[in-house]
């Protein structure tokens, strides 16, 4: 355990001291200790007179939104029917394929789907007009498609490698379970709905609080590599507005407190999360 402990010493806790420059006018010259302490100014001047604030907390809560409706539930259905398959070797086959599009970085998956979304070469395109007749559509340069290729890419990327702990799960049920049921008359479909399903349970409540935790963050390098101007109105997110007030125009102590804002919020959902869960479940973090 010494490793991790480390790593999470060093560089998650350690780090912390610097959240002081959020009720700061953080200096370099003068440092941590030496900048004027202006208490929650920060905070009120993200709040209250930067324009797009509640755009910026609207577009963030409404990805997380369609990744929880979307992402989070299709590695579980797709667990329930990799246990389906008969055929081992197939299986096998189809959980490798499954699980190669996590191992592409970020830049490549942009990559990816810029190339097939593009409106002269890209093979989206290619076939709308083919097949029917349409003419090419701007999918990176229109708003209202930002968010369903920001979530169709990560559940393209990410479905396969989050069986793994499902799979594992369903690993874990009581073979006599199956053969109690099928005694009971029961078919396939009713025993992976009362029997599978129904084993997966403790861990989908455990990785759900763990993606409240992270509700107010989303994939940042990939919204930084697909968004553009004409996108902002949907894509843009408090943590690429972060980056630009932050790192671009180094204002250090306004990006702090906005960051320190998310975690707070996260922070929150997880309590209340875990809760809820103590109270109408058997499983919790703590």
């Amino acid at each position: 355990m010494l490793p991790g402990i480390l790593y999470y010493l060093i560089f998650r806790y350690a780090p912390m001291y610097g959240l002081i420059i959020a009720f700061q006018d953080y200096s370099l010259g003068r440092g941590i200790f030496g900048s004027k302490f202006v208490g929650l100014k920060h905070f009120i001047e993200f709040f209250y007179y930067t324009p797009n604030a509640w755009q910026l907390i609207r577009n963030t809560v409404m990805i997380n939104v369609y990744e929880l409706l979307f992402q989070f539930p299709a590695p579980i259905l797709l667990a329930v029917l990799f246990n389906e398959l008969k055929n081992v070797l197939f299986k096998r086959f189809v959980q490798s394929i499954s699980y190669l599009p996590h191992f592409l970085s970020t830049v490549i998956i942009a990559g990816i789907v810029v190339n097939f979304l593009s409106p002269s070469t890209g093979i989206i395109n290619h076939l709308l007009s083919q097949w029917f007749g349409m003419k090419p559509i701007m999918f990176l340069g229109e708003a209202e498609w930002f968010r369903t290729i920001y979530v169709g890419s990560g559940v393209w990327q990410s479905i396969g490698w989050g069986t793994i702990l499902y799979l594992a799960a369903i690993a874990g049920i009581d073979p006599t379970l199956y053969e109690a049921a099928k005694i009971d008359g029961a078919n396939r479909f009713q025993q992976a709905r009362h029997i599978t399903f129904i084993g997966m349970v403790p861990v989908m409540i455990i990785l759900l609080i763990l993606n409240l935790g992270s509700f107010m963050e989303v994939g940042f390098q990939k919204i930084l590599l697909l968004y553009n101007p004409l996108t902002y109105e949907t894509a843009d997110v408090i943590q690429t507005f972060v980056y630009r007030r932050g790192v671009l125009s180094a204002d250090f102590s306004f990006a702090t407190a906005v960051g320190l804002f998310q975690s707070v919020f996260g922070f929150i959902l997880i309590v209340i999360a875990n809760r809820l869960a103590r109270k109408y479940s058997e499983t919790s973090l703590w």
